[in-house]
């Protein structure tokens, strides 16, 4: 008896250290099912629960009371096709070759020899499935179904690449008809207004649908929102149903669309062991006014490495799992969800090197959990390290660049932007971003132990993967995907 009690004990305590841990041992009754949401261009403060105003949010304010809210997660840089690399393969884009926003006439894309998030899941008999905007490369070899995803239906590129929107111009360098895709081929080639006020409620649809059929397995779900990026479409369900305008009307309708999908988890009976993440691409892009969010009460928005391009809201959902209605400043970011999901389900990584690290303690709120980042690197445009941040993120070091900004003009009306400035940052600027989430006070010359130790994490990431403001060249880069004839 004595030795069975001990037994029992043993088997306990393994059982609570799993749990703690986040893991799934071999005699687990399931991997969990994974959901991410990604909107485009959704800044800061355009979700209710994190200061919206004209408009409210109840299914993502309600997702919020039933999980965690995360005030500082981060993108790996503050433009489409950048970020979504950094979300989907857990590296710095810059290191696989995929910089700013892709456009239609790109020749290249996600290289065949990365590992995707979908991929990763595979390895343990995941249902993969995607709805929305790709955006990372629109050529067949680079779409979705064959890089890990059983199935995709959506925009391969920004819904404002065609020839309709305000500011393109046909035959002077505009863009061509834009496509629908549905695994790798064009099912509907020239979308028009119409098609697209209906994106919003398509891609919740085949979510819910996906869902319905693989409730009896594991399953990984990536439903990435075209909107609220410009141009904005909303249904005729949503149209005039805010006092924000369209804009809020564009938001109303995202957040029905989460209503949809967690309604159905609820519906099939596996909400509970469903890891669902709410997020966005980057910060608003400012220039368009009334057709754009707000990142307040953060410096600047899309395009940028101030906070406001790259700190973006985000709530994930988990019950028994993640501590309900709770709120964490931990500094987080996109590359660390891939190798925290493997470590959770039991998968291997790539053999190729990663950014990212397993930060299941802070997102689960384990008591002392520490970011295991030494710092993380913000680049952007053509290879430019613009800015570090301590791994705690409390520090940010800013290093000379040029980025663009309203300069405090109100932005454009009706779908039509105002115009940028380009201003300067001439010397290093240092940030406390606890006490300044603003930034608005330069402290560098109080703080000369941590620029050095941040510009000392600096010489390291141009040592591995350059830095075209300093001409240096990394050793750690890897080439993207480049298009092949015949495909």
């Amino acid at each position: 008896m004595k030795a069975l009690r001990f037994a029992c004990h043993v088997i306990l305590a393994a059982s609570s250290f799993f749990a703690s841990a986040g893991t799934f041992g071999a005699g687990a009754a399931r991997l969990p099912n994974i959901v991410i949401i990604f909107c485009d261009d959704l800044g800061y403060a355009d979700v209710g629960c994190f200061g919206a105003k004209g408009y409210t949010t109840p299914h993502l304010d309600r997702m919020a009371g039933e999980g965690v809210r995360f005030t500082n997660f981060h993108v790996a840089q503050a433009v489409c096709s950048a970020s979504r690399a950094g979300l989907l393969t857990g590296c710095y884009p810059n290191r696989i070759g995929i910089h700013g926003a892709l456009s239609p006439k790109s020749d290249h894309g996600i290289a065949g020899g990365e590992m995707t998030l979908a991929e990763m899941m595979k390895q343990k008999g995941y249902a993969t499935g995607m709805a929305g905007k790709w955006h990372l490369g629109h050529h067949p070899q680079f779409l979705p179904v064959h890089h890990g995803f059983d199935e995709y239906l959506g925009l391969p590129y920004s819904n404002d690449m065609w020839p309709h929107h305000p500011v393109a111009k046909p035959g002077k360098g505009g863009y061509p008809p834009l496509p629908m895709i549905e695994g790798d081929r064009a099912v509907k080639v020239g979308l028009t207004g119409k098609d697209q006020e209906q994106l919003t409620t398509q891609y919740p649809e085949r979510a819910v649908r996906f869902i319905e059929r693989h409730k009896d397995r594991p399953f990984f779900f990536y439903l990435a929102h075209s909107m609220p990026h410009v141009p904005l479409y909303v249904s005729d369900k949503f149209r005039g149903k805010t006092a924000r305008g369209l804009f809020g009307d564009v938001i109303a309708e995202i957040d029905w669309s989460v209503g949809q999908v967690l309604d159905a988890l609820q519906r099939c009976g596996v909400a509970d062991n469903t890891w669902v993440i709410f997020t966005s691409d980057n910060g608003p892009w400012l220039s368009y006014g009334d057709h754009a969010g707000s990142a307040e009460p953060l410096r600047e928005g899309k395009g940028t490495s101030w906070e406001g391009g790259t700190r973006v809201p985000c709530i994930m959902r988990w019950p028994g799992r993640l501590r309900a209605g709770t709120s964490s400043d931990a500094m987080l970011m996109t590359i660390d969800l891939l190798p925290t999901i493997a470590k959770l389900i039991g998968a291997r990584l790539p053999a190729h090197k990663m950014d990212g690290l397993d930060v299941w303690p802070l997102i689960a709120g384990e008591k002392g959990a520490q970011n295991p980042h030494e710092a993380y690197a913000f680049y952007y445009a053509n290879n430019q390290l613009q800015g570090v941040v301590t791994g705690d993120g409390r520090w940010k070091l800013q290093f000379p660049h040029t980025y663009h900004t309203l300069a405090g003009k109100p932005g454009g009306k009706g779908g039509l932007p105002a115009k940028y400035e380009q201003h300067e940052v001439k010397q290093p600027e240092l940030y406390d971003l606890q006490n300044d989430v603003s930034e608005t006070r330069n402290v560098i010359a109080d703080h000369p132990d941590i620029v050095k130790r941040l510009e000392a994490f600096a010489e390291k990431m141009r040592a591995d993967l350059g830095d075209t403001l300093t001409k240096r060249k990394g050793s750690g880069v890897r080439e993207p995907g480049r298009l092949t004839e015949g495909r």
